[in-house]
């Protein structure tokens, strides 16, 4: 082989390895972006993006990439609902006891 032939299998190592690690990088971003921005499902998003990348040719990435910058709209805990209900019927009650006792 001649000096010609190794510096073509050094070029194709090369090439090879830059698609390994550039796929890697991108397969992982869309996780490496939820985590972030403290995304509650990035682990889901993390493997959307692996998967999207893997399976779909990159159109389940995108929605993964999509999904990572979009934040869940969080609703309020039962138990908030719960307590502040509460207060308010212990309000009423004292309210109609002081008025019982002032109508009496």
């Amino acid at each position: 082989m001649s000096g010609l032939d190794y510096f073509t299998w050094v070029v194709l190592i090369i090439i090879i390895g830059t698609l390994i690690v550039g796929f890697v990088v991108l397969a992982s971003l869309p996780g490496k972006m939820a985590e972030k921005n403290n995304h509650p499902q990035a682990a889901a998003i993390n493997m959307a993006g692996w998967l999207g990348l893997i399976f779909t040719a990159g159109i389940a990435w995108i929605v993964a990439m999509i999904w990572a910058q979009i934040k869940p709209i969080s609703s309020p805990t039962y138990t908030d609902d719960l307590e502040a209900l509460k207060n308010r019927i212990a309000e009423i009650e004292s309210r109609l006891a002081s008025s019982a006792e002032v109508s009496s």
